[in-house]
């Protein structure tokens, strides 16, 4: 398991965080699913490997280790998002920011993959309310920063972490880096 407490799990009125367990895993696997397809349909080949049957980011490993948090609505319990929050890197967070087995820095960030918003709850800034929660809702044991990366082409997503307060990092075979550093409390 990993060492992340949530110190408050109200990220809104009406809007509770949890983290997952093994009975949301398929619920957490379709949503991402449909992200997955929408981006598809937008003509985006971001989370393309999802679509054949590809998960990089081993869901149900990521739940299994408590690495999942999920958002559901007050009133009907209803998915509304889930983030996997990874507090060590994998090949793919290795790969990507140049990190090799012994490196340290690694172990003092958080990589955010999966971030997904249900379609129903899109355009109201639920994504940048999550984003905000993560970092203030959320503690994790001997971790200073949150890593995440997109795709390079997709301008919108880049500036959404911008907008989020994320530091742009660089790019890296096809992907832009981003990183925040936490504020300690």
């Amino acid at each position: 398991m990993t060492s992340m407490t949530i110190v408050d799990p109200t990220v809104k009125p009406g809007l509770m965080a949890f983290q997952a367990s093994t009975e949301d895993q398929e619920q957490v696997q379709e949503l991402i699913l449909k992200t997955a397809r929408w981006l598809h349909s937008k003509g985006s080949t971001q989370w393309g490997k999802l679509l054949k049957g590809e998960d990089d980011h081993n869901l149900g490993g990521a739940i299994a280790r408590g690495e999942v948090v999920i958002f559901r609505a007050s009133e009907d319990h209803g998915l509304a998002g889930a983030v996997i929050l990874q507090q060590q890197p994998s090949a793919w967070d290795r790969k990507l920011w140049g990190l090799d087995e012994t490196d340290s820095e690694g172990g003092t960030s958080v990589y955010l993959h999966r971030l997904v918003v249900n379609r129903d709850n899109t355009g109201k800034g639920l994504g940048s309310e999550l984003m905000q929660w993560i970092e203030q809702g959320i503690r994790f044991a001997g971790k200073d920063r949150i890593r995440l990366d997109c795709i390079a082409g997709n301008d919108k997503l880049s500036e959404f972490y911008k907008q989020c307060g994320y530091t742009y990092i660089g790019e890296t075979n096809g992907y832009n880096t981003f990183e925040k550093m936490l504020i300690k409390s």
